[in-house]
């Protein structure tokens, strides 16, 4: 099982006064894999770097077990560390580069070559060994990081988005691949991430950082139907939002009353819907909102319908790929309230 890593209060600026890390709080519990989610420069390599050793916080605390490890040097932390690139030794083979870490650590040639083997079969490089690394496909490549980094079974391992350089295919290969590994071997894992959509396919846990500072946590399926802020809706997908004022289970917006799921604060919201939870019907039925459908497009998968309602409320909706609607044509919109959430504007 991994170690538990927590943060606790991190901070961290370049330049004085202006944190890149905000005062972060963040538990990752031992065994599990969370996803640091968030924009291209809200600090995510920051804070990982941080944990890792390789930057000084100017506050804040980073504990693996409980322990801190403030003032332990990178290369004796009890955590690994996958960067972007693969950062591998041009003049030496798969091999050795996997075992450089062991033979700085002084373990015997015939455990080193054992332990080797074990983790480059484990990443589906079993008998690339001998081979350099000019090569290697970049799917290999970023393989033989990940194996360089687990040969020494660290208690926490930290990955800095590791497959942006690869194509869609390969990095839908990769992200199997990492889960299949952290849950056959229990380690913690901290995936850095600006993809929703990995984040979704690999975590256990999301951390949205935005602006420095955690957003919000929690699991990827609450994330999507239920976000805990305006700003997380909109960071984990495409979403409606409509303006209005909120009574109980009751909102109501310039198109009309629509019911929503229980637990938003009485007085004035937004509502957040996703696309594929806005239902279009042919005829009216009650609870239903008239609309007009002022533009479609073929998506591949589906169908985006933008629709027209009372009050100048715009909804976007998808439907199936096979279903066509016209251009100008009056529809009529269902929404679940299990589906819908108020949240407090911002």
């Amino acid at each position: 099982m991994g170690s538990k890593l927590e943060v606790d209060g991190l901070r961290v600026a370049y330049t004085p006064g202006r944190p890149v890390v905000d005062g972060v709080d963040l538990v990752v519990p031992g065994g599990t894999l969370t996803a640091l989610l968030g924009p291209s420069g809200c600090g995510k390599s920051t804070l990982l770097r941080t944990v890792a050793g390789l930057l000084a916080p100017d506050a804040g605390d980073v504990r693996v077990d409980g322990v801190s490890v403030l003032g332990v040097p990178a290369e004796r932390r009890p955590v690994g560390l996958v960067f972007q690139r693969p950062l591998l030794f041009a003049h030496l083979t798969v091999e050795q580069n996997v075992a450089f870490g062991l033979r700085m650590r002084g373990v015997g040639a015939r455990e080193r070559r054992r332990r080797t083997a074990e983790v480059l079969d484990r990443v589906e490089l079993g008998g690339l060994g001998p081979r350099r690394i000019g090569q290697l496909s970049g799917g290999q490549e970023q393989r033989a990081a990940l194996a360089r980094a687990l040969v020494l079974d660290p208690p926490v391992l930290l990955l800095d988005e590791p497959f942006s350089q690869l194509d869609a295919a390969l990095r839908q290969r990769m992200r199997e691949l990492v889960r299949g590994i952290q849950r056959e071997l229990a380690v913690t894992m901290l995936f850095v991430t600006h993809d929703q959509q990995e984040a979704v396919d690999l975590a256990d846990d999301v951390a949205l950082l935005l602006d420095g500072r955690l957003e919000a946590t929690g699991s990827p399926v609450d994330f999507y139907t239920a976000p805990p802020t305006l700003r997380a809706a909109r960071f984990f997908g495409p979403v409606n939002e409509v303006p209005g004022t909120l009574a109980g289970t009751a909102f109501a917006c310039p198109a009309g009353t629509v019911g929503v799921a229980p637990g938003g604060a009485d007085g004035p919201g937004v509502l957040v819907v996703r696309p594929e939870a806005v239902q279009l019907l042919d005829g009216p039925r009650p609870g239903t909102l008239a609309a007009v459908v002022v533009d479609e497009r073929f998506a591949g998968t589906h169908r985006t319908v933008l629709l027209d309602l009372a009050g100048g409320v715009r909804l976007t909706a998808t439907v199936a790929a096979t279903r066509t609607v016209a251009c100008g044509a009056v529809v009529h919109v269902s929404l679940a309230p299990q589906d819908c959430r108020v949240l407090p504007p911002g």
